[in-house]
């Protein structure tokens, strides 16, 4: 996955996960014991093999009379425990921009996109989640989202409006296309996807640094006109694809009965690929309504 997020072995499939487990073991000279029913090495039905001889049948019957435990009672991650995780995030991000669009002050604006940028490193590279800094990610993003969001409407009146509504459009297209199993991430794709990322951040370096030192004009640089809508459209697209690939992940996750506390990853994930995905649309939606 090229979403360095997803990177952990907590979102891949069972059986790519148990061979590289399987090789890992087999190089430090032991065996190594995939995930058992509760998600923790070595646990499994032997474990539990001499249990039975100190119980009497009395227990042995009310124990085996219980429901069976749940994903969510042996504390893996479920797809309620992402869309829990998710709201709390999306929420942070929502408080954020409410107040950076209330509070107009370019500094705090500034200060906002620089904590989001530093955390957002730390949280995509970092092995364990930590929910702590991802809420600081999600609030600090939403205060430059609010700001970015007044800015661009105070050029085109209700432009941030129709910049929200688009973002979750695309996302319920793409999950109801995921769901119905019409899209899905290929590793052809995938790498061409990947390439395609690469190149769109080298050209957006370029056009931020010919700004910062005027070599072009205007609020886009070189993405105005026919060509910055052309190369928006782009970037739409490649963010929905890393929409299909965040989804792919944390159905991965889910399936290879991942630590529930990897729903916070999972959640962070989605964030930023929305972010980036809005600040495309409310950027083309600009370029619109200049032209």
């Amino acid at each position: 996955m090229p979403n360095p997020v997803f990177r952990s072995k907590a979102f891949q499939a069972p059986v790519q996960r148990a061979k590289q487990e399987q090789h890992a073991g087999f190089q430090q000279g032991q065996t190594q014991q995939p995930y058992g029913y509760a998600g923790q090495p070595g646990v499994g039905p032997n474990a539990y093999a001499g249990a039975g001889q100190s119980m009497s049948p009395d227990q042995l019957a009310n124990m085996y009379q219980q429901p069976s435990a749940t994903p969510a009672d042996t504390g893996r991650m479920t797809y309620a425990s992402v869309i829990n995780r998710s709201a709390v995030v999306f929420g942070l991000i929502a408080l954020g921009a409410i107040i950076g669009w209330t509070v107009f002050n370019p500094i705090l604006y500034f200060g906002a996109a620089l904590i989001g940028l530093v955390t957002g490193l730390v949280n995509a590279f970092k092995r364990e989640p930590s929910p702590a800094l991802i809420s600081v990610y999600a609030a600090a993003q939403g205060v430059f989202l609010g700001g970015l969001s007044r800015m661009f409407d105070s050029m085109a009146p209700g432009v941030a409006f129709q910049a929200i509504l688009a973002t979750l459009s695309v996302f319920a297209v793409v999950l109801a296309l995921f769901r119905s199993g019409k899209v899905r991430a290929t590793p052809k794709m995938t790498r061409i996807v990947l390439v395609a990322m690469v190149g769109y951040l080298v050209f957006s370096l370029v056009n931020f640094v010919l700004m910062i030192t005027g070599v072009v004009d205007g609020a886009f640089g070189l993405r105005s006109g026919v060509l910055g809508i052309a190369i928006g459209i782009i970037a739409v697209l490649l963010a929905s694809y890393s929409l299909v690939m965040d989804f792919t992940a944390i159905e991965e996750g889910v399936r290879a009965g991942a630590p529930e506390r990897y729903s916070w990853t999972a959640a962070f994930g989605l964030a930023a690929t929305m972010i980036w995905m809005y600040v495309e649309i409310l950027r083309i939606l600009a370029i619109f309504s200049q032209d």
